[in-house]
């Protein structure tokens, strides 16, 4: 099937939001911001371009999603959940004893998950491995897309694959970066500032798009639109998030990258995203 069509993405990425606040205050860890930050591109992916089907969710003709940055599985789940991947309810079950739902990534767990992650950077080489193995099957419409943060861009495993992709040709593989501009420790430009992206994704023979707003569902589609149809090389797309986009004291706040809320800040973060706590 093509991508379930979700006539109301605001409201979507408002539940996933709402979501993903939820299930990090719950388990008192996990990963917000840069959940927060990827929402708005994952709902588009997933509604608009992704060919999945929730109800086969091993169907060898799917696109392939690799999320590199593992450690943002809240909106990922978040988002598996309310495509009818599992029931929305198992998300309570977020880094609990026994859950489907690890901190980070898992393969197969939930169905639905294609790569296991943890230490940042291998996204983009377990993505090209994907993209070559569908192209040797002769699986030409199987499209892998990988996301990234733009801290991650430090790691030199990405620049490996990045040069590997290009000698292929792998234009079944698309590489998205969410550029929220803060990491574990800092924002990015004070721990290893990996600018210009754009230029070395170019210098290292990709297509690439820059400069669109990541939280601006029409410019979403277009730049993962074209990156799908970008033929001959691999394609880039980088958009330009908020970390923490949608609650107002983490939005740019590098405390909020792996940080859980207290009952204050869990209070005050679901009434601004419309929600009853």
């Amino acid at each position: 099937m093509v991508a379930t069509t979700q006539p109301d993405l605001s409201a979507l990425t408002s539940r996933v939001r709402q979501n993903v606040v939820r299930m990090v205050y719950a388990a008192q860890s996990g990963h917000i911001g840069g959940s927060l930050s990827a929402t708005d591109i994952m709902a588009v992916l997933y509604t608009k371009l992704l060919r999945h089907d929730p109800q086969k969710p091993d169907w060898s003709e799917r696109d392939r999603f690799v999320m590199s940055k593992g450690h943002c599985t809240p909106v990922q789940y978040a988002i598996l959940a309310e495509m009818g991947y599992f029931p929305v309810e198992e998300l309570s079950t977020f880094r609990k004893k026994g859950t489907r739902l690890q901190g980070h990534s898992v393969l197969g767990k939930p169905g639905g998950v294609d790569n296991t992650a943890g230490a940042l950077g291998m996204g983009l080489s377990f993505g090209l491995g994907i993209s070559l193995g569908a192209r040797l099957r002769g699986m030409n419409d199987v499209t892998t897309y990988v996301l990234m943060g733009d801290g991650e861009q430090q790691e030199g495993q990405v620049w490996e694959a990045a040069m590997a992709a290009s000698f292929h040709k792998a234009d079944n593989l698309v590489a998205i970066i969410d550029r929220n501009r803060i990491q574990n420790d800092d924002f990015v430009e004070k721990q290893m500032d990996p600018m210009p992206i754009g230029e070395k994704y170019r210098a290292f023979g990709w297509a690439v798009r820059e400069g669109l707003d990541g939280h601006d569902f029409a410019q979403v589609e277009e730049g993962l639109t074209w990156a799908r149809d970008t033929k001959g090389q691999p394609a880039c797309v980088i958009f330009e998030t908020t970390k923490g986009k949608g609650v107002s004291f983490m939005e740019n706040n590098p405390g909020f990258h792996g940080a859980a809320p207290n009952a204050d800040q869990f209070a005050a973060a679901m009434q601004e995203l419309g929600a009853d706590a």
